[in-house]
């Protein structure tokens, strides 16, 4: 890494303090694009007839810069910006002497600056799109597929960690409108920067992806679906792991797959999380928006918008000149107009109404037994038996597996046989074990326990 940037030369950097740098950064974005259409490079004369064919499109102001002469001032507006980005190192000039001709090209260091110019101009907009296509084609690829090992579900762990990324961007993108709500002081300006700006960038190009018929939730529950099979699949999972060990030499247990599983799992959740607060803030913006829109609207000429004037006028002044102003607005107006102030204006002080609630007495809710309440409680009455500890555990397993889910507990005698076997499991002759792992909280029936994963040892 330390060699890459040695290689880097120092005029370089001159392109983040120029004053022509908007330009600079819009040149090469279209060199760019035409360099992907060329087998290595571009030659001199294509990319000059690029550049005059772009900024002849658009009126370009620009001033002398430290790399630059009285010479190449003269010298025509494309041809002066190749000239400078060749220079500054941007750009690398390659000599053809067999055909005597100049090439472009873009080196490797230049190549990821001018990435993420492209990425910041929106360039690759459908990028949750992508990424959610991913996912559900890896999965399923992984899921039926013989011939695939561990690295597809790296491979999809990483797309679910860039969505999550992508989709925390477009939500603070979003919050920058915010800002700019405020600082419009006309009705037409607010208009034009809620269309241009919100409706085109946020809503049109990314936040309608999530909505329209090419969403996430088409993917959803498909992945989340074959996550929760790969996951209870035993048998399936040893395969796996045989597979890698012929194929890659990995040696590869079922908790490790399950591990990644889980993670892909968890991101998938984030997403949710994501989305939920983007339509939060969505409809939050646009209420703000609305509500603004009326403030200005009302600001015209007319009675109501003078009134509104009057009050703002008079909440901006100091004590001394509001007891001024308000006599000598109360001289001047007539406030008897109904359309201004009317009887619906008036504050009313209502009645305070009896609250019956709180006479009610307070509802004795049952007494919560703990886990170790509970196992004293088997210990001193003997209510249930190892085997019927255990039989409780292992006429549920499928494949081995047992998995608590909201179906689990219905009744005071699941809860404590499911409570004492999961102390049974940690002993020596348990026939089973719990997996060691993050687990949610499920509630069914009044009953709140933890979705704990029996396996057989």
């Amino acid at each position: 890494m330390e060699n890459q940037f040695l290689e880097i030369p120092d005029s370089f950097w001159g392109l983040f303090r120029s004053k022509n740098r908007q330009v600079y950064i819009d040149a090469l974005l279209q060199i760019n694009e035409e360099y992907q259409y060329s087998n290595y490079f571009l030659s001199r004369e294509i990319c000059i007839q690029t550049l005059s064919d772009y900024f002849a499109k658009t009126r370009v102001v620009m001033v002398q810069d430290e790399l630059e002469d009285e010479l190449d001032m003269l010298e025509p507006l494309a041809t002066r910006i190749l000239n400078w980005l060749l220079k500054s190192g941007w750009l690398r000039k390659v000599d053809d002497y067999l055909n005597m001709s100049v090439n472009i090209v873009i080196p490797d260091y230049a190549a990821v600056f001018v990435s993420a110019f492209a990425h910041l101009a929106g360039e690759d907009e459908d990028d949750t799109q992508v990424y959610i296509q991913n996912i559900y084609a890896i999965l399923f690829a992984f899921k039926n597929d013989p011939r695939c090992n561990i690295s597809l579900l790296k491979t999809a762990l990483v797309n679910t960690r860039r969505l999550n990324k992508t989709l925390q961007d477009m939500l603070h993108n979003m919050d920058q409108f915010f800002a700019s709500l405020l600082e419009q002081k006309s009705y037409g300006d607010l208009l034009q920067e809620h269309l241009d700006g919100y409706v085109e960038e946020i809503v049109r190009k990314k936040y309608h992806i999530l909505k329209t018929s090419d969403n996430f939730y088409l993917y959803k529950t498909d992945i989340k679906h074959w996550l929760m099979q790969m996951r209870q699949d035993v048998s399936w999972l040893d395969i796996v792991c045989v597979r890698n060990k012929q194929l890659r030499g990995l040696d590869l247990t079922p908790e490790d797959i399950i591990g990644q599983l889980d993670l892909i799992d968890r991101g998938f959740d984030d997403i949710e999380h994501r989305i939920c607060n983007m339509d939060t803030e969505h409809t939050r913006y646009i209420r703000a928006t609305v509500t603004r829109l009326n403030y200005l609207l009302n600001q015209q000429d007319n009675m109501k918008g003078l009134v509104i004037q009057l009050l703002n006028d008079l909440s901006a002044s100091s004590e001394e000149d509001l007891e001024k102003k308000l006599a000598h607005t109360a001289s001047r107006m007539n406030f008897s107009q109904f359309t201004v102030i009317s009887d619906h204006s008036l504050y009313k002080r209502y009645k305070s109404r009896q609250d019956f609630t709180a006479e009610l007495m307070p509802e004795e809710e049952p007494e919560e037994l703990t886990r170790e309440e509970i196992l004293q409680l088997n210990r001193m009455k003997n209510r249930y038996s190892r085997k019927q500890i255990r039989a409780f555990v292992l006429e549920r397993m499928v494949n081995g597996r047992f998995a608590v889910t909201e179906d689990t507990v219905s009744s005071p005698e699941d809860f404590e046989k499911l409570v004492l076997a999961y102390d049974d499991s940690v002993r020596k002759d348990s026939p089973y074990r719990v997996l060691d792992q993050e687990v949610p909280v499920v509630e069914h029936a009044g009953y709140r326990d933890p979705a704990l994963v029996f396996v057989k040892k």
